[in-house]
């Protein structure tokens, strides 16, 4: 088990992909702290950076001089199976590598479980908590709607009899 040094060390340390023995050592030891930040996400697929091909370009968007002149967006190619992933959401190149790297652990997931992905499994949940949610919310509409018409008629009814 490797120490609490290692550990940080492995996953806030710049990850430059070297052919040194250092590397290695810390690459192998890298999937457990993977799983480890993310519960509910324990079987999502490890990357092999072997694998995967790296690319840096000029991202697109606002952003202007900053966006233009700085090649900090992350393209990745995972070869076995061709997926592509393209990642710009910050300004920080190191923040768009490690970002790419968990959507393509996600797209991998789903592209090797296909229905069985805890991925679309999760999203789907939350898909119909938000279709019960909504149901609920115009079922009360609905009943306002109705109470509002019957007062409303019970007002005509007293007028045209008083």
């Amino acid at each position: 088990m490797p120490s609490l040094a290692v550990v940080q060390n492995i996953y806030f340390c710049t990850r430059r992909l070297t052919s040194g023995s250092l590397w290695l050592s810390q690459a192998a030891q890298w999937p457990v702290i993977q799983r480890a930040g993310k519960k509910h996400w324990t079987d999502l697929p490890v990357l092999n950076e072997d694998d995967l091909n790296e690319q840096f370009v000029r991202g697109s968007g606002p952003g202007g001089q900053a966006t233009n002149k700085t090649s900090n967006c992350v393209v990745l190619k995972h070869t076995p199976t061709g997926v592509v992933v393209k990642c710009h959401q910050t300004r920080s190149l190191e923040l768009n590598r490690r970002r790419a790297r968990e959507i393509m652990r996600e797209k991998l997931d789903i592209v090797y479980k296909g229905e069985d992905s805890e991925l679309l499994k999760s999203q789907e949940e939350s898909k119909a908590k938000k279709q019960e949610k909504r149901r609920k919310v115009n079922d009360n509409l609905e009943k306002k709607r109705l109470l509002r018409e019957m007062l409303s008629d019970d007002d005509k009814r007293g007028d045209s009899s008083g």
